[in-house]
């Protein structure tokens, strides 16, 4: 099994887009279509996805990226068949016993967002000793969406501040965007600049849906599993590429309307 430590980047075949977003999303679609069209079981599109996690996480420390999102499983997927779900799971106590060292060692920090309290303990602990194990980490921030509903997030953030207010210690006046996002999971986290779904799909699926106000979004034809390096550098590409203006004008836009 390969590590997830980081290579040098081949830059002659690879070079780093110019400009680099702070921090990436990624919807992780397509598994199971993935394998139904090769005719394997779909835990080996699973299988297969969790390869392309271990490569993105290596990209995105070559890339120097600050932070990556990864929605890893999501409240919905618990509709899923009985043995898919156990499958996951075993598939995430695998990632987290075999790479939590090298993740570690590549100086990688893990934040895991997302609701814990109806997970088994099994998982539950292995989600802490994650964020235990690498909270000294400096370089790549790497969060883990787990059992996580953006609809349902925003719904805990307004509960918790109706709750403070209707007990007196919170003023309803204070509450503002910038108060509401820190009570979010990302509280202290940059909302993300790139969102990158594969398989195909247009829309966000309950991912991040507070702090994707402003964020671009590439949207890939090809299944997770075959999501590589060069796909992560055309998609980091195709963002450089991209005017933001966050509602306003550029100041090239302001300054040829003043010519004009």
């Amino acid at each position: 099994m390969r590590s997830v430590t980081s290579n040098k980047p081949d830059v002659a075949a690879d070079p780093r887009p110019l400009r680099v977003p702070v921090h990436v999303g990624v919807i992780m679609d397509g598994n199971g279509r993935w394998a139904a069209s090769r005719g394997l079981p779909r835990i080996e599109g699973h299988r297969r996805g969790l390869e392309a996690l271990r490569g993105a996480v290596r990209a995105a420390i070559d890339f120097k990226l600050d932070y990556l999102t990864v929605y890893s499983f999501s409240m919905e997927n618990w509709s899923r068949p009985v043995a898919e779900v156990a499958d996951l799971m075993g598939l995430l106590k695998r990632f987290i016993r075999n790479d939590l060292a090298d993740l570690k060692k590549a100086n990688v920090k893990i934040k895991v967002i997302g609701r814990r309290d109806d997970l088994k303990p099994d998982i539950r602990a292995l989600l802490q000793e994650a964020e235990t194990a690498t909270c000294g980490g400096t370089g790549l921030n790497l969060i883990v969406a787990f059992n996580y509903g953006a609809r349902q997030e925003i719904a805990a953030a307004a509960r918790a501040l109706a709750e403070e207010a209707r007990s007196g210690l919170l003023d309803p006046a204070r509450i503002d965007e910038a108060f509401f996002a820190s009570r979010l999971d990302t509280a202290g986290v940059p909302d993300p600049d790139l969102i990158i779904r594969t398989s195909g799909e247009q829309r966000l699926s309950n991912f991040l849906m507070w702090q994707a106000a402003y964020t671009e979004f590439v949207f890939l034809p090809m299944h997770w599993p075959d999501f590589d390096r060069k796909a992560f550098a055309a998609a980091l590409d195709e963002f450089g590429a991209r005017e933001r203006r966050f509602g306003g004008v550029t100041p090239a836009a302001t300054a040829n309307a003043a010519r004009t």
